[in-house]
């Protein structure tokens, strides 16, 4: 170590020996490396053997696979076309057989066809011998009936419609008895059970106003200086005073009720105070009217209440009101609205209808009374209309303007509110007429009756609700006095105005007389 590092010799010799070092660590680190790097090599030749054994192994069992399925599908197409074969053949046999068949069927038409030819002959041969003989029996019945073949045809069918108006009044005859039998019980037990239990008064009401007079002197004040009064009073109402002979009493005449009522209050009140001057008529007819459409209002809502319906429009309440001081056949028209609306109410409720819908169109049916004398139309279209402006429903509107069969009935409320009407009407004690009106009432009936062919006497009985007719029995047997009371009846539905209902009755009568001697 010494003679390494003598002076002069040991740089140099430092350097060799660090060289060689480097050269040794890279050779062994080379060595290391390439053991490292054949070993890596090694490894990855193991794993890519592996591989390759695994992907041929794999290849090897796909194809095993597809060879199978090739296989499977094959005898599948071979066994779907075997099928197919047989299919066709049993379809091409049935189709021969088919052929065959038509084949004789077409033999046997051609040989039916020249059958029926063959008779087709015979026939048209027998037709015209038939028509030949028809003639000469026809010929030979004309000779011996001489009757031409109109005058034979008008008897036959003059027998054909005798058969038929009897074959038809039979039926109907049986009908109306089927009906009878089963419906008339049951009416007549809505019918009293809704008049039972609506209780109303007979009719007390007159159409005639008048104010007495507390003296005879009376007539000439309210007459006046040269008829200044009177004229004066006349123009501000629109009224006729009738000043006659009757004792302390004066008559207003006017078409429009209510403005009579007006008029007769303001006459009264006149009459009372002792002033009666043109000044004074006015401002008592303006306070009079003020005071009129109050209670005439009031009459509304207090018959609204009664009916118990709500919701209606103060306008239609005010005109349900003014039927108060209107009457027909002596019947208050307020007081038969909600007669009419209460029946109504119990028969919708017997039968299940709309309760609500009958009991309205009840109430409101003879609003076209109470509008202007001046609007045209029927009393139920005008109502029906003034209804429909103000919010009233369809169903309600139609049971309005369809009771009097103006319009066709829509349901079963607007035939209950036509039958409450009737038996508001109907009732006894309901209605009364003048006697005029009542005689030619019956008058009319009796000549219905009379006109028809047949009757020999007619009698209007009941105060003019059944008409009894008496038929000759030698010119009408059972079933066509049947048929005439329908007719009858018919005619009197189409030619006459009533309340409530007529009843027609035909009695045939036979007598046999015989005298032993």
């Amino acid at each position: 170590m010494k003679t390494l590092f003598q002076p002069g010799l040991g740089p140099n010799l430092l350097f060799l020996w660090v060289g060689l070092a480097i050269i040794l660590g890279v050779l062994i680190g080379y060595l290391v490396f390439s053991a490292i790097r054949k070993k890596q090599d090694e490894e990855l030749k193991r794993t890519a053997d592996d591989i390759i054994n695994q992907a041929k192994e794999i290849a090897k069992s796909t194809e095993l696979e597809a060879k199978d399925n090739a296989l499977k599908i094959t005898r599948q197409a071979e066994s779907d076309l075997q099928h197919r074969r047989n299919e066709l053949n049993k379809e091409d046999d049935r189709l021969v057989k088919r052929r065959e068949e038509l084949d004789n069927r077409f033999d046997q038409m051609q040989q039916r066809e020249a059958s029926l030819n063959k008779r087709q002959s015979n026939i048209d041969k027998r037709a015209n011998e038939i028509e030949a003989l028809y003639n000469e029996r026809f010929a030979e019945l004309q000779r011996v009936s001489q009757m031409s073949s109109d005058e034979a045809r008008a008897l036959l069918l003059e027998e054909v419609e005798k058969e038929a108006r009897g074959d038809m009044a039979r039926i109907i005859r049986k009908y109306e008895i089927e009906a009878a039998e089963t419906g008339m019980e049951k009416a007549r037990e809505l019918i009293a059970d809704a008049i039972q239990r609506v209780a109303s008064d007979k009719v007390a009401e007159v159409t005639t106003s008048l104010v007495t007079l507390p003296n005879e002197e009376m007539k000439g004040r309210i007459v006046g200086r040269n008829g200044r009064n009177i004229r004066a009073f006349e123009q501000a109402t629109g009224v006729d005073v009738i000043v006659d002979d009757t004792p302390e009493a004066v008559t207003i005449s006017c078409f429009d009720s209510v403005r009579r009522e007006i008029a007769r209050r303001t006459l009264t009140r006149l009459v009372t105070d002792g002033r009666i001057h043109p000044a004074y008529i006015e401002k008592l007819l303006e306070e009079e009217r003020k005071l009129m459409d109050e209670d005439i209002f009031k009459a509304g809502t207090e018959a609204v209440y009664e009916a118990s319906v709500h919701g209606l429009h103060p306008e239609i309440i005010k005109k349900l009101g003014r039927l108060k001081y209107r009457t027909s056949y002596g019947q208050n028209q307020l007081a038969h609205a909600v007669e009419t609306s209460k029946i109504a109410s119990v028969l919708a409720s017997e039968l299940g209808a709309n309760v609500e819908v009958a009991k309205l169109g009840a109430l409101l049916h003879d609003l076209g009374k109470a509008m202007d004398h001046n609007t045209e139309g029927t009393h139920a279209q005008i109502g029906a209309e003034f209804a429909k402006r103000h919010g009233v429903s369809a169903a309600v509107c139609n049971t309005i303007a369809s009771h009097h069969h103006e319009v066709e009935q829509a349901s079963i409320e607007a035939i209950l509110v036509e039958a409450a009407d009737a038996i508001s009407g109907a009732r006894p004690g309901a209605r009364r007429e003048d006697l005029e009106q009542y005689i030619k009432r019956l008058k009319a009936l009796e000549n219905i009756a009379n006109a028809h062919k047949g009757v020999e006497q007619s009698y209007a009985i009941q105060a003019g609700r059944e008409v009894r007719i008496i038929v000759k029995p030698d010119e009408i047997d059972d079933l066509e006095a049947h048929r005439i009371a329908k007719d009858i009846a018919t005619e009197i539905e189409e030619t006459m105005q009533y309340p409530g209902q007529i009843q027609v009755t035909v009695i045939r009568e036979t007598r046999s007389v015989s005298y032993a001697k």
